[in-house]
């Protein structure tokens, strides 16, 4: 799907819809969270959907990384901004 040019829209809500062939590749249903990455360099958006398999994926990769205390200190600087 890497050649294929997909076009979508954005509604007056900000809203984005994902088309159904796009869905389907990636196991993205309704309540299906994404995780949005920014691009400032090549000014781009990117969607992660986080399902069974991206969880799976990232098994183990912050193993001892104190994610709780970031979480907290990201959440503390977001509330400063």
């Amino acid at each position: 799907m890497a050649d294929t040019l997909l076009e979508t829209y954005v509604t007056s809500k900000g809203q984005v819809v994902i088309p159904s062939s796009v869905r389907r590749k990636f196991g993205i249903i309704e309540g299906t969270r994404l995780r949005i990455e920014l691009d400032e360099v090549h000014h781009r958006i990117v969607l992660i959907p986080i399902t069974r398999g991206y969880i799976h994926s990232i098994r183990g990769k912050y193993k001892g990384k104190h994610l709780l205390a970031a979480l907290a200190a990201e959440k503390a600087l977001e509330k400063e901004k």
